[in-house]
């Protein structure tokens, strides 16, 4: 997909590199971005207890994957707004269909959001001390608080990542996924019907910025090895049972042995 790029994206001082552990924790688009990981071979472990809108239930997922043990963490915030449970006074990650009598909603402030992030931060580094942290703030609107209202929202977020990034150093860097959408693509054929979830082409993009922002060289000759592997696999023959069907497939299968000789850590589960 070719633009002119308007948003200026820093690099941080740290890069991927293939095969990495990572874990994914967050909004949908954390979703989204994660599952491209695992297609592209990372070792990716996607919100592993479902979906986390807001810092404080991202922190929640990461206490209970203490421990594993990570090369990066991606966060990826959807909102400040949490459902707090009456009768006990905590924030929960899901309503589990639950009477709404018994919630009540609140919006964490700039530096409840700030701490959470830093907890988790500090847990995934007690596992691996050289941990990488990715933060982005989801680009998807929430049309229940109102477009003002969730514009509102994002800005609580922004300004206690740009808190904690200041405060943590070069291990914890901010992508611009929100602005990749609001500033750059700036356009609803970028969106779903729903006019609110960025469609494929819009994620495929923000991929793209990433790689080019986050990836280690040696990390995108990976990519390049792994894409006709991945597209020879995923073809589906008119009939497979055809001699040179045959052939093709052995081919790739030796093509994936030689892959996995370079790169022991991949998982190609042939």
């Amino acid at each position: 997909m070719e633009f002119r790029t308007i948003v200026n994206i820093p690099r941080p001082t740290f890069e991927l590199e293939p095969c990495e552990r990572i874990l994914f924790v967050g909004s949908c688009f954390a979703d989204n971005i994660g599952k491209r990981f695992e297609e592209e071979k990372f070792r990716a472990m996607v919100n592993p207890f479902g979906v986390m809108y807001n810092p404080v239930s991202v922190l929640h997922t990461v206490r209970k994957v203490a421990n594993h043990t990570f090369d990066t963490a991606v966060f990826t915030l959807g909102t400040n707004h949490v459902y707090v449970e009456r009768a006990t006074g905590e924030i929960v990650d899901n309503c589990q269909k639950r009477p709404q009598r018994e919630f009540e909603e609140r919006e964490l402030t700039v530096e409840e959001c700030a701490e959470a992030l830093r907890e988790a931060i500090t847990l995934l580094r007690q596992a691996n001390p050289k941990v990488k942290v990715i933060i982005t703030i989801s680009p998807i609107r929430y049309a229940k608080y109102g477009y003002h209202g969730s514009q509102l929202s994002k800005a609580v977020l922004l300004l206690a990542t740009d808190k904690v990034i200041k405060e943590e150093g070069e291990t914890v860097y901010y992508f611009p996924a929100y602005e990749i959408v609001n500033d750059e693509l700036r356009d609803y054929r970028f969106y779903k019907a729903d006019m609110l979830h960025p469609n494929e082409q819009a994620v495929e993009y923000i991929w793209e910025q990433l790689v080019a922002t986050c990836f280690s060289a040696e990390a995108q000759r990976f990519l390049e090895e792994w894409r006709p592997i991945k597209e020879a696999l995923a073809h589906r023959p008119f009939n497979p049972e055809a001699a040179a069907y045959q052939d093709f497939i052995k081919k790739t299968m030796e093509k994936a042995k030689m892959l996995k000789l370079k790169y022991p850590n991949i998982e190609l589960n042939l």
